[in-house]
């Protein structure tokens, strides 16, 4: 046994490997490849077999790769799979975007066994050899060449285009449409254009050309841009015999290049399997047979992308039928006719709904659907005579509606005439005269509806009510309407009625009894009725009424169609019992005109009576004017506004109230005012009256000598009146100041005067009245006051004194106040006369100007004693300027002069050296000078100190 295992391992070794390479041979033989350059559709086709296939037939799959300009720069890379056979020839496409005389190309391929019944490891064999696809050696002598020469593209897509230049220094520039586009280098003689999202131009496409700076030669080409295909839309299939269908759809947008037509349309039929082209682009047909149920898919292409759209129906369902024929009108009466007609034949008991429609006088009267297989016919009742009719009919499948067909010829034909079925609308106005009756009657033309034919003549009877056999007739020929009628007296029963070539019409009767009158006129019974206003509606004038108490036939409604300044063109509107109210319209009604109406009820005995009075307009306006305003009563706090004289009913609309405007300078508005803006946008203070028959106002709470503008506007339903210029107004003087004026003016003047006076006379005054130095008898004013006669004097007067002499004792220069140590009171000694010995009474001076240091002090101290202020015994110090001399005139009538209170004490002797004088203060103040009785004592030596003493001489010493 083991020579046979040995053996089979050996075997076994020996086959693998033959097997092995068998497998390895296969995959590795090399594949023969082929490369084919179309420059017109700028694609390569590459062809390659399969040799020593171990089966028929192979599940293979290949590798393609395609490099550019050198073989290392890969470009694309493809696999592809499919079923080889030996020694087949398999062929691939590929487009380059680049034009291949731009660059040279190069291929190669590799396969490998893809097949599940090859148990063999799957790997791929070996690359073939490049092949090289040039183009360039096609290219021709010129030295700048543009490729492709024409190119067709999609809008929206990128386009890449190409030229070649002889010589590598030259500049190309390149434009497309007149605009310079840039380019890119691809080795030194090419050169790469890229047009990104091209946009569609025209129909013959975009201009694209390069120029060369050296020889100016512009080589270019067309590029023809075609829209994106759009899917159809409205695709629709449907039949009109059931044979044939017609499928139609809209292509929309789509446009084909003129160049390179490339669009068309392809029918599928997915039951049948069947297909058709279509010719047209917006509809095909297709043969019916026996198939109920149809799936259709429409398909439309170009030489970029397909689209599909699908369509499942019923054939039944979309029956279409053909135009009815042999349309006819027969057995026409004045209110009947009958419509026949005749359809296509379709299968066996297939029902149509046919619909006629008749027409009068531009609009739709009847319409009606009738069910047929066949010939169809209805009959039209109800016809108007003498009336024009137009008739048509249209079919389409009654099972299943899919679509009306188209109407037949319209049938046109005439009823004949017929008496007229309606009495004529009638209306009256009566003027009553002496024993007579003028009465003018008006009518309205029937309609055509109520004529049944042409009216030829009216007929007018008239009768009295208490002798019915007077009557009389009287024809009026057409197309009048209205006449005028004298009647003896005023109880009269009046019929109208019309005629036409068919018979007469029923009469119109109104009864006129009792001297009635004409409403228009002043003076007559419709004065008591006292008038309403009534409501525009824009188009009319809408008013209501109270039914009167008893039975009515109805009502009638009376104007005139103008103002009434203008001649009355009557105009009236008859209405049912049930009326009570109506709306008013005419064509003759404008805008802001006043209408007057009047409202009639019908008796049962057919007469009429006034019931109610309207006025009104059908569209109000606003005022045409304001009112002329005038002032009156204008105080310091109030004016009144008027206008009396404004004609409110002549506005184009009822006066509702009136808008006082008030402006002033202040800002508050004024109490029952309001703030509001003009259209002018200007500010304002406002005030509405309500009630229209208030024409004054009061305005009040104004300030006096203030500015105020005011501008009174009327309002009506409409609007306001025009905003017209302010009136200016300047309210007066206060009264109570100028009262105050007046009697304080003649006050002011004369205290005026006095102070200017006073004031001129001030240093008179001051001497006169206050002097410097205190001299009651140089003063004008005090010196009028005498002193009375007392036993103690406080008031020394020199005439009552009868001094020998008079001596002033103090009599020194001016010194200043700081060198004065303190104030001294001036003595004046009266010297007795005859055996006295000591010194007489005396007269204190005391001058507290400067004696401000002891305020306390009493008035003056006590005289000095006997020789305190005398130079020795027996003589005084004398002073020639005080003293009499001798041979003078006497002590009673010399002059006596005061030592100034201002003066400094001095020594008592006049030999003493002077003392400087003080300096005056200011102000002064005097004490009053009082005497010093005999008795007082002398002061005591602390005192004396503070003393200024002026002592007389004794008698022996002077003489008198």
């Amino acid at each position: 046994m083991a020579p046979v295992a040995v053996f089979q391992a050996a075997f076994l070794l020996a086959w693998l490997p033959l097997s092995t390479y068998q497998s390895q041979a296969v995959l590795s033989e090399p594949l023969s490849l082929s490369v084919h350059v179309n420059l017109t559709e700028q694609s390569l086709k590459i062809e390659w077999s399969v040799h020593n296939l171990t089966h028929p037939e192979l599940q293979m799959a290949f590798q393609i790769e395609i490099s550019r300009i050198n073989k290392s720069n890969v470009i694309w890379v493809e696999n592809y799979t499919t079923t080889a056979q030996q020694n087949q020839t398999l062929r691939r496409m590929w487009k380059s975007e680049l034009p291949l005389e731009c660059a040279t190309h190069f291929v190669r391929i590799r396969g490998k066994d893809e097949d599940p019944r090859m148990l063999q490891r799957r790997v791929w064999s070996s690359w073939s050899s490049w092949v090289k696809a040039e183009a360039q050696s096609l290219l021709g002598p010129e030295p700048l060449l543009v490729f492709p020469k024409e190119k067709q593209v999609e809008e929206g897509s990128d386009v890449t285009l190409c030229y070649v230049s002889r010589h590598p220094q030259s500049h190309v520039v390149c434009k497309l449409n007149g605009i310079l586009v840039p380019g890119e280098q691809l080795d030194p003689h090419v050169s790469v254009v890229t047009l990104r999202s091209i946009s569609f131009v025209s129909k013959t496409g975009s201009n694209f050309f390069c120029e060369e700076d050296r020889n100016h030669t512009q080589p270019g080409l067309a590029i023809f841009v075609t829209k994106v295909l759009e899917e159809p839309k409205g695709f629709s299939c449907e039949t009109r015999d059931l044979k044939t269908l017609n499928c139609t759809w809209d292509p929309g947008s789509n446009i084909d290049s003129w160049k390179f037509p490339c669009q068309r349309y392809t029918l599928f039929e997915s039951f049948s399997g069947g297909k058709k082209s279509c010719k047209d682009k917006h509809w095909c047909s297709w043969q019916v047979d026996s198939q109920e149920t149809y799936n259709f898919t429409l398909q439309a292409e170009n030489c970029f992308r397909k689209r599909n759209v699908t369509l499942l129906f019923q054939l039944a369902h979309r029956v279409h039928p053909m135009t009815p024929f042999k349309v006819a009108l027969k057995s026409v009466s004045a209110t009947n006719a009958i419509l026949t007609w005749t359809v296509h034949p379709l299968r066996n008991n297939f029902t149509l709904l046919c619909q006629v429609e008749l027409h009068s006088e531009g609009r739709v009267v009847q319409q009606h659907n009738v069910s047929t297989w066949g010939n169809g016919q209805y009959s039209f009742r109800g016809l108007a005579p003498a009336t024009e009719y137009t008739a048509r009919v249209r079919c389409a499948a009654a099972q299943h509606f899919w679509k009306w067909s188209k109407w037949a010829n319209q049938e046109e034909f005439s009823t004949p005439q017929a008496a007229p079925s309606t009495a004529p609308d009638v209306w009256r106005s009566v003027r009553p005269t002496l024993g007579s009756c003028n009465v003018t009657l008006f009518w309205k033309p029937l309609s055509r509806a109520q004529a049944h034919g042409k009216i030829q003549f009216y007929t007018v009877a008239t009768e009295r009510l208490h002798t019915p056999s007077s009557s009389q007739l009287f024809p009026i020929p057409a197309p009048a309407n209205g006449t005028e009628l004298s009647l003896d007296g005023c109880s009269h029963r009046i019929r109208v009625t019309a005629s036409n070539g068919a018979g007469t019409s029923p009469a119109s009767v109104m009864v006129i009894a009792g001297d009635l009158g004409d409403p228009w006129n002043p003076g007559n019974q419709t004065a008591e009725v006292k008038e309403e206003r009534a409501q525009g509606t824009g188009d009319g004038v809408s008013m209501s009424w109270k039914p009167p108490p008893g039975d009515v036939l109805g009502y009638v409604v009376e104007w005139c169609d103008g103002p009434r300044e203008s001649p009355c063109d009557l105009r009236w509107e008859s209405l049912g019992p049930n009326a009570t109210s109506t709306v008013i319209k005419s064509d003759a009604f404008r805008p802001g005109v006043k209408y007057n109406f009047r409202i009639y009820g019908i008796s049962p005995e057919r007469m009429a009576y006034l019931l109610e009075r309207k006025t009104g307009y059908s569209q109000e306006l606003a005022p045409a004017d304001n009112p002329r305003v005038t002032v009156n009563n204008l105080t310091s706090h109030s004016f009144t506004l008027s206008w009396e004289d404004y004609a409110a009913d002549a506005q184009p609309g009822f006066i509702r109230g009136y808008r006082v405007h008030l402006r002033s300078q202040a800002e508050q508005c004024l109490p029952g005012f309001t703030k509001a803006l003009l259209p002018d946008n200007t500010a304002c203070c406002k005030h509405d009256i309500d009630n229209p028959e208030q024409k004054t106002f009061l305005v009040k709470n104004l300030q006096p000598e203030s500015f105020y503008e005011f501008l009174v506007t009327p309002h009506t339903r409409a609007g306001e009146g025009p905003a017209q210029a302010f009136t200016n107004v300047i309210t007066t003087r206060d009264q109570h100041p100028r009262v105050l004026i007046r009697i304080l003016l003649p006050m002011v003047f004369p205290l005026l005067f006095l102070t200017i006076l006073c004031y001129v006379k001030s240093q008179w005054i001051k001497e006169t009245c206050f002097p410097d130095i205190p001299d009651p008898y140089k003063s004008s004013v005090l010196s009028l006051l005498k002193p009375k006669e007392s036993p103690h004097p406080s008031i020394m007067s020199v005439r009552d004194c009868v001094p020998d002499a008079l001596e002033v004792v103090n009599k020194a220069a001016r010194r200043s106040l700081a060198e004065v140590e303190c104030p001294k009171h001036d003595y004046l000694h009266l010297l007795p006369t005859g055996s006295s010995a000591g010194p007489g009474p005396g007269i204190c001076f005391e001058n507290l100007t400067y004696n401000q240091a002891a305020p306390g002090a009493g008035p003056c101290g006590p005289s000095p004693g006997q020789g305190g202020l005398l130079a020795a015994p027996g003589g005084l110090l004398r002073s020639p300027s005080y003293v009499n001399s001798p041979g003078g005139p006497p002590a009673e009538e010399a002059p006596l002069n005061y030592v100034s209170q201002v003066a400094p004490p001095t020594s008592g002797h006049e030999d003493s050296p002077p003392t400087p004088l003080l300096e005056l203060a200011p102000r002064s103040e005097y004490r009053t000078q009082m005497a010093v009785p005999p008795g007082l004592a002398s002061p005591s030596p602390e005192e004396k100190s503070h003393l200024c003493a002026v002592s007389l001489p004794d008698a022996g010493g002077h003489g008198r």
